[in-house]
């Protein structure tokens, strides 16, 4: 792609459109982008700016291996994959929590491992290892909630925005791991050879975040 304009990776869905909106007032906009239309790739090259829309959990990839100059991945990725980026602003947006969660009255049998399901399990074992608490990792990808329900696992490791979702399962939370939100991350490659648009777009974001 060429070298005079800034690539980025947005998340698809709620998150991404909010994303683009920041980026669009940081004087960074792409009027095509709101067209109604199923392009992912979208440019104005007066604005010097090229924007495609990936998967959430695959924006770090983009990034990393140099296809996006630039892109937006929630912290919880970037902790759980470890990406070879720069991880440049927390722009506050999609703010959330990793937390560990059980079945309501809960106790812990510390003379067994602990049965954890769990889509992040780099954190999870992270988390435990620094209680010196050893688990039996369950990697899940989808109901999470449904584990300890069944039966299959003492607790989970996930997100929780509102905790809805857990107390209607007869779930609760026990105990926070870190916030989450979503970070401009940059490529380090792109970081030094691009480095006046991405502090042009860095220095405009700072301003909106403030």
């Amino acid at each position: 792609m060429p070298n005079d304009m800034l690539n980025i990776a947005l998340p698809k869905g709620r998150l991404g459109e909010a994303v683009y909106e920041r980026f669009e007032k940081a004087g960074f906009g792409c009027p095509s982008i709101r067209e109604n239309n199923r392009k992912l790739i979208f440019e104005n090259p007066q604005a010097r700016v090229r924007y495609f829309w990936v998967k959430p959990s695959d924006v770090a990839i983009y990034v990393e291996r140099g296809a996006a100059d630039c892109g937006v991945a929630g912290s919880d990725i970037l902790l759980e994959y470890s990406p070879d980026v720069y991880e440049l602003l927390d722009l506050g947006l999609g703010r959330c929590r990793m937390a560990v969660a059980g079945r309501k009255g809960f106790a812990d049998n510390t003379e067994r491992a602990l049965r954890v399901a769990t889509k992040f399990p780099n954190i999870a074992r992270d988390f435990y290892m620094k209680k010196g608490r050893e688990i039996d990792v369950i990697r899940l990808n989808g109901s999470i909630e449904l584990a300890p329900i069944l039966g299959i696992s003492d607790v989970i490791v996930d997100i929780v925005e509102t905790g809805k979702t857990l107390l209607e399962n007869d779930l609760e939370p026990f105990e926070d791991i870190v916030p989450i939100s979503a970070r401009l991350i940059a490529n380090k490659v792109s970081f030094k050879f691009k480095n006046g648009l991405i502090n042009a777009l860095l220095g405009g974001l700072e301003g909106e975040t403030k």
